[in-house]
């Protein structure tokens, strides 16, 4: 199984251990792609601290951040699972499960990202602020740069199992499975349950979103549930109780939609 997840805005700082090695992140076939991406981000932010907040769309109190980008070839890196925070994450959390599932997390967790397009949540890399909406100057829109070189990766690191896809839809454009890989891959909506005047009405909320996700996650990985196909997912989900609605796609090749239903965060 292989889980994408969409980053983080908020990042924990970066360690104080060595500095970042492309060479060493997973997906290796992207690694021309980050390169190029590293080179001008850290250009355009030692070049022009202004220009820089406007492309990265940073507000006046978050102007740090464009210093903290001009440093990362030299800061020090961390496991992407304590760089990346946030509601998601923290329900998720990654620091508290055993060893076992651990192992679990770095075989099958891969986090979407402007700046490295995907990286397992064992690669060490420093805290940074690039999101895949940005367009830099020289490449252009990131969710472009990023969909050649992984429409090679992505299938890869599939391999033939399920592919459950809890990405936001800015990452999205990075890559979206096609042909057999999307009749494997499962996206997954949280929809919040409430009673108004004795009728049902259900929205999406990002925080019941955020954090449904983070334990549906957790939740596979503690209990060693491996399905291989969306249609095991929803009975793993529902026998690990959750409300899970969900119909096979109408046509070959098309993703599975399961809604999980919740009235509440525990």
């Amino acid at each position: 199984m292989l889980v994408l997840l969409p980053p983080s805005e908020g990042k924990a700082s970066s360690g104080r251990g060595a500095p970042l090695k492309l060479e060493s992140l997973s997906l290796p076939g992207l690694t021309a792609a980050r390169e190029a991406v590293l080179d001008e981000l850290v250009e355009l932010c030692a070049a022009d601290e202004d220009k820089a907040r406007e492309v990265l769309g940073l507000s006046e109190g978050l102007r740090g951040e464009v210093a903290k980008n001009t440093e990362l070839r030299t800061a020090g890196a961390r496991p992407a699972g304590e760089i990346y925070t946030g509601v998601l994450y923290d329900a998720l959390d990654l620091a508290s499960l055993d060893a076992t599932a651990k192992r679990r997390a770095g075989r099958s967790l891969l986090v979407f990202s402007g700046l490295w397009g995907a990286v397992r949540v064992s690669d060490r890399i420093p805290s940074y602020r690039c999101s895949m909406g940005v367009k830099l100057p020289g490449l252009g829109a990131l969710g472009a740069h990023w969909r050649t070189p992984m429409a090679t990766a992505l299938p890869e690191a599939a391999g033939d199992g399920l592919v459950l896809d809890l990405r936001s839809s800015a990452y999205t454009a990075a890559w979206k499975p096609k042909g057999e890989v999307a009749g494997r891959t499962a996206t997954v909506r949280v929809l919040h349950s409430q009673l108004v005047n004795g009728v049902e009405k259900r929205s999406v909320v990002s925080h019941f979103n955020k954090a449904t996700k983070g334990k549906i996650v957790r939740s596979l990985l503690t209990t060693g549930a491996a399905p291989k196909d969306p249609a095991e997912l929803v009975e793993a989900l529902r026998d690990l109780g959750y409300v899970v609605e969900a119909e096979a796609p109408g046509k070959a090749g098309r993703p599975w939609a399961l809604d999980v239903v919740v009235t509440e965060i525990h």
